[in-house]
């Protein structure tokens, strides 16, 4: 069902290779646990690419960040990882993070730090399967992209520790901006008709999705309507202040809630 369009995005991948002709220089960070193993193992996978999948070179590096990093050298995320990154890379596999769930002091997320410093602001992960049985009975395959911010939120790691008369208490800082929130907006609208361009270069029996283009504005703001209102209607006036976003994608909004059923 999925492999006519697998073969689109890669001949779309391969297209921008080919007129590129650089090398792609990978950075690899195992960092982690399970991470020492799969990052090793995905290198192998994407060296064994052929050459009509991947006609690019690659070039990898390897990097350093984690936990048992920091356990050694007092730093979970090094600067001349970052820099690497910033200067050398194309692209990085990030292995895996052993964090402690409880307080380390000077100890701070390297996933999170690589968000803020490399300024990763959009989360991208797509969900494809086969046609399944839902709970009405119905067979249903799954094509789509979920497009998370990913700099804001409660990951700006703003916590207090109080105490008063009836003991302590904890406050974290959730912060929503319009900026933030419009560039993962965009992202979405944009991958929305990217991804539909790529469904035209196969039959429309070798679809999944044969609608036009979707994007749903997930959100809380029946309970949270200053930070997720904002979230919601910022996302909103992206796609009302473009007309190509208005003539060719559908919008619908869902509460989280619910959507994780639906």
């Amino acid at each position: 069902m999925h492999s006519a369009l697998r073969t689109a995005q890669a001949a779309a991948r391969r297209t921008m290779a080919t007129a590129s002709g650089k090398t792609l220089t990978i950075g690899l960070i195992p960092a982690d646990g399970i991470g020492r193993e799969v990052i090793p193992a995905a290198r192998q996978v994407l060296e064994a690419l052929p050459s009509d999948v991947m006609a690019a070179r690659l070039k990898f590096v390897d990097l350093d960040a984690g936990f048992e990093y920091f356990q050694k050298h007092g730093v979970a995320l090094p600067e001349q990882t970052l820099a690497a990154l910033k200067s050398d890379c194309d692209g990085a596999l990030f292995g895996a993070v052993s964090s402690p769930s409880h307080k380390v002091a000077g100890y701070s997320s390297p996933i999170v730090g690589l968000r803020k410093q490399m300024d990763l602001y959009a989360n991208v992960r797509p969900v494809i399967s086969g046609a399944a049985a839902t709970a009405s009975g119905d067979k249903r395959a799954i094509d789509m992209l979920i497009i998370r911010e990913n700099t804001e939120c409660l990951y700006i790691k703003d916590e207090e520790l109080h105490e008063d008369a009836n003991g302590k208490y904890a406050v974290a800082k959730r912060r929503i901006s319009e900026f933030a929130s419009r560039r993962a907006g965009e992202m979405a609208f944009s991958m929305a008709l990217q991804r539909d361009s790529m469904r035209q270069l196969v039959g429309a029996a070798e679809r999944t999705w044969t609608g036009r283009p979707k994007v749903t504005i997930v959100h809380k703001s029946n309970v949270l309507s200053v930070t997720d209102g904002l979230w919601r209607e910022t996302v909103r006036s992206v796609y009302e202040g473009n007309a190509e976003y208005t003539r060719r994608v559908d919008v619908e909004e869902q509460l989280v809630d619910s959507m994780v059923y639906r």
